[in-house]
């Protein structure tokens, strides 16, 4: 099994460790979920000191990269309930005592919510459903991260990382480069050692493409997984939530305490009698062992992507695997009818949150108006999806029908048909190309990305660092068919330790080049 195997990764000298990380006798960076609750159950680390080190570090670094927007001011005394389960036996898992940052576009009763936005203020009335279930865990909420605001949904030639409440994340390898987004700040966070884990949220890439950018691993789980109850939506159709992390284990550990049925949130409904309750217990070192996994290269565009895959098609051989090289179908008729479906189930979802938000605009047209007025919050770009939206066809238009079932009807195809057409286990393909460097007024310089069939279909994708360009990451996608979580969490978490390829960050402030 995989729950106590790390990748040991040296600690980085860019940023030398303070007293706090010193007396944890522990290097933060290589550090798994069950290495610490081995250590905490031995006494020789505590949640208190552990959420400590963690919040020294935001202190510290954050600084350079912007990528927390607020701290909960009750992360220490959550943490001392932690220990003081443990001492009475009353731990309540894996999670107990692991400090987490949430997306600040999940809602928290105790801290506000923004979605990135100057518009929303004060706090929602109660905790996403998520958020419940992380505090049922025991999960010590360090605070909110930063994000693309309004989850990347506001124009077309926005900035991935920039928000009015937190303005620009940064990517830890490289500063002046782009950490993608729209989790830009969970994955920057993770990457930096400054939690455990992050929760981010996906419509179309926004948990996959950070977690490449930022060398960490990504899991976007399939939909009706996890409940999106009191997160700020894109679309009912696409969206879901899930963990950002440093090992697979510690997002298996994650998704465990994450998933589960939520009377208020349809998606959940479907969720099988029979998916596992313990992702972690499932990671086995040989899972590559006799698997078939079919990659689709998306060669040409990036050389120095299609090194990576071919490096990545080598590691896999050696692991056992059999690979073949695939092409995933209808990828163009996909995005030609999902980005048209969203404009208008965006209308529908976020005026349905904004009704019930205490401190929000009562609607996206009232919000609209909110940023014409407000002096930074079209400083960088514009709002022209807004736009589109409020002018959009409604969801009993038949052209928006036609156009969301043949988007999703398309995407399961993509998937399904070559799985099925080669008897594979999982696809694989880039997950990103070297992170760009961050401009305004240009949108982003996206090169490479293979998250749109799983994200429109609804099906799992994990992401794990496979290799580098000079000192950015690039990681590899493990795609499978709806509710396959388990197996290609299995799938990326033999891959990791066969490719043994994830690097501290180096906080580097440029390398030139574009």
């Amino acid at each position: 099994m995989l729950a106590t195997v790390t990748l040991v990764t040296p600690a980085t000298a860019a940023v030398p460790e303070s007293p706090a990380e010193r007396g944890l006798g522990l290097d933060l960076d290589a550090a798994t979920i069950p290495q610490l609750q081995e250590r905490m159950d031995d006494r020789a680390l505590s949640s208190v000191r552990l959420t400590s080190a963690y919040l020294d570090r935001i202190r510290r670094i954050d600084p350079k990269l912007h990528s927390v927007l607020a701290l909960n001011p009750v992360a220490l005394a959550e943490a001392a309930g932690s220990d003081l389960r443990r001492l009475t036996g009353r731990t309540r898992g894996d999670l107990d005592g692991i400090p987490v940052l949430l997306k600040d576009n999940i809602d928290t009763k105790r801290m506000p919510t923004t979605a990135g936005s100057r518009a929303l203020t004060g706090r929602p009335e109660a905790d996403a459903e998520l958020v419940r279930r992380l505090r049922d865990a025991g999960a010590v909420v360090l605070g909110k991260a930063n994000l693309s605001e309004w989850a990347n949904f506001r124009s077309d030639s926005a900035t991935s990382g920039w928000s009015g409440a937190g303005l620009q994340t940064n990517n830890p390898h490289v500063l002046d480069r782009n950490p993608c987004g729209s989790s830009a700040g969970s994955g920057a966070a993770v990457a930096a050692s400054l939690a455990q884990v992050a929760i981010g949220t996906e419509t179309n890439g926004s948990i996959v493409c950070p977690a490449g950018a930022n060398g960490v691993v990504g899991l976007k789980p399939s939909l009706g997984l996890v409940s999106r109850t009191g997160v700020v939506p894109i679309s009912a159709e696409q969206d879901t939530a899930g963990p950002l992390s440093r090992h697979v284990v510690d997002s298996a550990i994650t998704l465990s305490a994450l998933q589960g049925r939520d009377p208020a949130d349809p998606a959940t409904g479907t969720y099988p009698q029979d998916q596992p309750a313990d992702y972690a217990a499932l990671l086995d070192a040989d899972a590559l062992k006799g698997a078939r996994i079919g990659v689709w290269r998306q060669a040409g565009t990036n050389a120095e992507v299609d090194r990576v895959v071919e490096e990545s098609v080598r590691t896999l051989r050696e692991a056992g695997a059999t690979v073949v090289d695939v092409e995933l179908p209808y990828q163009d008729e996909i995005g030609e009818n999902s980005l048209p479906a969203l404009i208008t189930e965006f209308r529908r979802d976020l005026d349905t949150y904004l009704a019930e938000r205490p401190g929000a605009p009562g609607s996206l047209d009232e919000l609209i108006e909110f940023n014409r007025k407000d002096p930074i919050e079209l400083s960088r770009f514009g709002q022209e999806l807004f736009e589109q939206a409020v002018v959009a066809p409604g969801p009993e238009d038949p052209e928006y029908q036609r156009q969301r079932s043949t988007a999703t009807d398309l995407a399961k195809r993509s998937i399904d048909e070559v799985l099925a057409g080669s008897d594979l286990d999982a696809i694989v393909s880039p997950a990103n190309g070297p992170a760009w460097r961050t401009t305004y007024g240009e949108g982003d310089a996206f090169e490479v990305g293979s998250s749109s069939s799983a994200a429109v279909a609804g099906y799992p994708n994990v992401v794990v660092p496979a290799g580098a360009s000079g000192p950015l990451p690039i990681g590899l996608s493990f795609i499978g068919t709806r509710w396959a979580d388990a197996d290609v969490l299995a799938l990326a978490a033999g891959f990791e330790q066969a490719a043994g390829a994830r690097r501290v960050p180096g906080y580097l402030p440029s390398i030139g080049g574009p």
